[in-house]
């Protein structure tokens, strides 16, 4: 049965706000409405096409009378975070991704008109460590690296949707779970560890990673929306890069130091509003993810039209990133400043 009335979550965000215009601009449905607490960016909101922006937090039961009044048969939830733009309050993000999720999935549940169901996830939701597999399939276990990060809260997330699909099996639900997400226009930890002169890694490893263009998310988004493929899917683009190649690829200037400094360059960087190495973060770098995408690929027809090395070519390209001029004396400041941090600890 093809969908009439869709609502999508998150659209004051780069990927949740083109995906509302993507779908606003789509003949095939009746009616398209966007919520959030922030309306679409100005260049998102001229090309909204028939879509309408609600001005809603997803926290409050509000939610659950926009979906009853509005008569929605599918809801993309694209409002989750597990890769912030860099140091943000821990308690409105983990409030937004499970609090939020929590309202909207009891709407959900409560709409007796809601068939389907799109949840954008993380593919760090299966953690990693040196017992990892090289490659993850969608019949991994949920292993967060921590307890309390946003990674975490992603598992939750995915928890809350498994409950909801016992209580209510006929909606048809798709869980998409990304890889770190790169473009010029994306802003998020992974995107601006790339930006800084001097990049600190864990010495002894180079991590293999695997990055999703932006604009293939949003295809397999509105792909999600507009039919359906019920299921968990891992989404990537091909190939992989190491974070060396990628580091000297965008021009920066790698600092290797041991794992237990991280925290306190960390410190550092989250003091200047740039970067937060969480504990996902730092086990991202240091053992790195990679996972199979057969399946997305078989299912949905889906092809990534950006490898992960094109995908980062064009966000160096689209950045105008430059290679550091005197990264030399940068290292050596930053590496007395680091081992300053650690004796003090």
């Amino acid at each position: 049965m093809p969908s009439r009335i869709v609502l999508v979550t998150g659209v004051g965000g780069e990927l949740g706000g083109k995906l509302l215009a993507r779908l606003g601009n789509n003949p095939d449905f009746q009616r398209v409405i966007g919520v959030d607490t922030v309306p679409p960016a100005p260049h998102v909101a001229a090309r909204m096409g028939r879509a309408e922006f609600v001005r809603a937090d997803i926290r409050n039961p509000l939610i659950a009378k926009i979906i009853a009044a509005s008569e929605v048969d599918t809801v993309v939830h694209a409002s989750t975070t597990a890769h912030p733009a860099g140091p943000a309050r821990r308690t409105a993000v983990k409030e937004m991704n499970v609090i939020g999720t929590m309202r909207l999935l009891a709407a959900c549940q409560r709409s007796p008109l809601v068939r389907k169901l799109v949840v954008k996830s993380t593919a760090a939701v299966y953690g990693t460590d040196a017992r990892s597999p090289a490659v993850f399939d969608e019949d991994a276990p949920l292993r967060p690296p921590s307890a309390q990060g946003f990674v975490a809260d992603a598992v939750e997330v995915e928890n809350y949707v498994r409950g909801l699909q016992r209580r209510r099996p006929d909606i048809a639900v798709t869980v998409v779970r990304f890889t770190n997400l790169i473009g010029p226009q994306v802003d998020t930890v992974t995107t601006r560890y790339f930006a800084l002169p001097v990049v600190p890694t864990i010495l002894g490893y180079d991590a293999r990673i695997q990055l999703l263009h932006a604009a293939d998310a949003l295809s397999v988004l509105e792909l999600a929306a507009v039919e359906d493929k019920p299921g968990v899917f891992n989404v990537g683009g091909d190939g992989v890069l190491t974070l060396s190649q990628a580091i000297r690829q965008a021009g920066r200037v790698e600092l290797p130091l041991p794992k237990a400094m991280l925290p306190s360059i960390g410190r550092m960087l989250r003091g200047a509003r740039l970067v937060d190495f969480s504990p996902d973060r730092i086990q991202l770098l240091q053992h790195g993810l990679v996972v199979d995408t057969t399946k997305v690929k078989r299912e949905f027809g889906f092809v990534p039209r950006w490898s992960t090395q094109e995908a980062f070519d064009d966000y160096v390209q689209g950045r105008g990133l430059r290679p550091v001029v005197d990264g030399g004396a940068m290292t050596e400041s930053l590496s007395r400043v680091a081992f300053a941090a650690a004796r003090r600890m």
